[in-house]
């Protein structure tokens, strides 16, 4: 099945406004996260979180006065359901003291309004610092694989690129948690565990759409002079795009829907794999495969792909 036959799109040719974008995407995203930073669900911060459910529908505001009144402090943000509600505090007891507190400020002020503690939620300080830093080593490990990976396959040209391109999209991505984090209470785009993995789908699926291109480079730049590089890339671009847009359509549809409908718990999560699928396939075409083509270009060098004759 194909979407487009014969394209003829100039993508080498765009290649410079396309790093303009690019650069003012990772810009605006590097300077939220120096002035404002992430907003870090527990698993990374540390603190309790608490799930409550009441019987009847009920305001936000009342449940936050609720808890003010009874000192308890923290950010309270609706779960789904207007009758569902998720407590977050930096509590240092234990959760079921913070379980009776909870409880008793609404069953003093809110007896017309039953309500149940669905779950309670703690991660200590040091557990909470472990994770992240767990989580940052999970990360970083799978860039190296990625770029062992494609350097064997290719070589250390097309690899350095291709982890570029999987730093842009997972960089773009955390910009835009730093932009929306906290904006919206249907979608908080907290960063938790969750959202590291998430980060692991984009740069799996980053990378797979960028070989791909890489593969038809290397089938057609065998035998072929440097001075018609642009040509091979721009070709080998065109010849991709209608695999290119079904495959990223039909997942982008899918996280969609499940953006949509799976409710809040897993909505970061969709949010993230959506956006991170976005500017990787973009990234596939106006940033990997142009860096190559730049690279050697400026080197004035051939090509020597594995299993490809030398030009």
């Amino acid at each position: 099945m194909r979407i487009f036959h014969k394209t003829n799109f100039d993508f080498i040719g765009f290649r410079k406004i396309a790093y303009a974008f690019s650069l003012i995407l990772l810009a605006s995203g590097l300077i939220s996260l120096a002035v404002k930073g992430l907003n870090y669900g527990i698993d990374f911060r540390g603190g309790s979180e608490v799930l409550i459910r009441f019987d009847k529908n009920i305001d936000v505001s009342a449940v936050r006065a609720v808890l003010d009144e009874a000192g308890i402090s923290g950010s309270l943000k609706q779960y789904g359901l207007d009758r569902s509600f998720l407590f977050s505090t930096v509590f240092s007891g234990e959760t079921n003291e913070l379980k009776s507190l909870v409880s008793g400020a609404f069953d003093t002020r809110l007896k017309n309004n039953p309500h149940e503690i669905v779950r309670i939620d703690a991660v200590g300080p040091s557990i909470a610092s472990d994770l992240k830093w767990s989580a940052l080593k999970a990360l970083l490990a799978s860039l190296v694989a990625i770029l062992l990976y494609v350097g064997i396959r290719f070589e250390i040209k097309f690899a350095t690129a291709g982890v570029i391109a999987i730093f842009h999209d997972i960089l773009s991505v955390l910009g835009l948690f730093s932009l929306l984090g906290g904006l919206f209470d249907f979608m908080p785009l907290e960063m938790d565990q969750s959202i590291i993995a998430a980060f692991l789908t984009i740069a799996g699926y980053s990378i797979t759409d960028t070989v791909v291109v890489y593969d038809r480079i290397r089938e057609r730049i065998r035998g072929q002079k440097p001075a018609d590089y642009e040509r091979i890339f721009n070709e080998s671009m065109n010849q991709t795009l209608s695999r290119t847009i079904i495959t990223s359509g039909t997942v982008l549809l899918s996280v969609f829907v499940l953006f949509i409908f799976a409710g809040p718990a897993i909505r970061g999560f969709a949010f993230a794999v959506f956006c991170g699928i976005l500017i990787g396939t973009y990234s596939s075409i106006f940033v990997a495969a142009p860096l190559v083509f730049d690279w050697l270009r400026l080197s004035k060098t051939p090509v020597h792909l594995r299993g490809s004759k030398v030009s």
